[in-house]
This record gives C-alpha cells, sequence and structure tokens, in this order.
C-alpha cells in the first residue's frame, strides 16, 4: 500500500537541500537517511534521502544525486511515497493513516447519515474529512476531537457531534449587533 509521507516545498541554500511539508506522523520512521521514496509524479524518482535536519521547525532533506539548489527547485511539490505494509497500524491507538478513514460511514451521534469521506485533505493547521452526501454535494469536516467523537473500524463508520451551521442550515446567530438599533439610524 501507499502512504503519502511528505510534499517537497522550495530549496534551502544552495547544496540541493529542500524544505518538506510533513504528512506522516512517523517522519522519524518515513523520511529517515536511507529511505527509498516513489514519487508523485514518478518520473521525478524514486528518491533516497541522504541526509536530514530540522532546521528553524522544517524539516530539510537533502536526495542523493541532488547537488544544488536548481535540482533542488526541479523537485518542489513533488509528493513523497512511502509503500507500508497493508496490516501495518499507527502507533497511538488514535490515530488513523487515510486508508483507514477513505470510504467510512459518517453519522451522528443519534445514528443520522451524513455521508461517505472520500478524500482526506492535509492543511497545515488541520485535517478535513471531504464527506459526499446522499445528494451528491460535498461537505467539509475538521478532523478535530471536538467534533469527531469516535472511529469505528471495525463498523466502518465515524461519528460527529458538528456545531451548529457545520452540515446543514442551523447556525445559531451569535452576534448580537443590531440589536436595540433597529428603527434609528444613529444620528
Amino acid at each position: 500500500m501507499e502512504l503519502v509521507v511528505a510534499r517537497i516545498g522550495r530549496a534551502h541554500g544552495i547544496k540541493g537541500e529542500v524544505t518538506v511539508e510533513v504528512r506522516t506522523d512517523e517522519p522519524e520512521l518515513r523520511l529517515s537517511p536511507g529511505a527509498v521514496l516513489r514519487t508523485e509524479p514518478a518520473s521525478a524518482g524514486p528518491l533516497t534521502i541522504e541526509t536530514g535536519r530540522v532546521h528553524s521547525s522544517r524539516l530539510l532533506l537533502r536526495f542523493a544525486g541532488v547537488k544544488d539548489r536548481t535540482g533542488a527547485e526541479a523537485l518542489r511539490n513533488v509528493l513523497l511515497i512511502a509503500d507500508v505494509d497493508p496490516a501495518e497500524l499507527p502507533e497511538e491507538p488514535d490515530e488513523y493513516y487515510d486508508h483507514q478513514l477513505m470510504d467510512l460511514d459518517v453519522v451522528l451521534e443519534d445514528g443520522t447519515e451524513v455521508g461517505r469521506i472520500t478524500e482526506i485533505s492535509h492543511l497545515p493547521s488541520q485535517d478535513l474529512f471531504i464527506v459526499e452526501r446522499p445528494d451528491g454535494s460535498e461537505v467539509m469536516i475538521p478532523f478535530v476531537g471536538e467534533i469527531v467523537a469516535e472511529i469505528d473500524l471495525e463498523e466502518q463508520r465515524c461519528v460527529i457531534t458538528p456545531p451548529p451551521g457545520l452540515i446543514d442550515d442551523r447556525a445559531e446567530i451569535a452576534s448580537a449587533r443590531g440589536a436595540g438599533a433597529e428603527g434609528g439610524d444613529g444620528a
């Protein structure tokens, strides 16, 4: 099975290092020196990690055969893909690989069907489930503990407790602006 573990960012310095956007909770396992990773597009790889280090809270990698800034810049936006045993599970019990979450049924706590996870979007601030609703529309569900109450892999379902307005139009008006200013122009 394939896992996208990082996306290559911009070149760093003149000796072939690149920044990477890490997309794995196990970078020390997947992005260590000697790791051979396939790429998307395939024509950019495979790439073998030669060195890795953290600089200003960013992971910097250098790949075998990439010795200058020009070579590093040519790799920008390339996805790094690791081959993983499908039976392998993350170390932490509340962590999941994307393939485990894909196609889970999404339901409310009362069992009301919301839809099915069709995509997982990895953003800098949080991950989002892209959920296809029965009518074909999509809704984005932040993968955060306040909203995702339970992931049940045996039952193939994800139970959510969305705030008002996230999946429907039950939004509560929180602003008091204009309350008491009705009928006047403030002059």
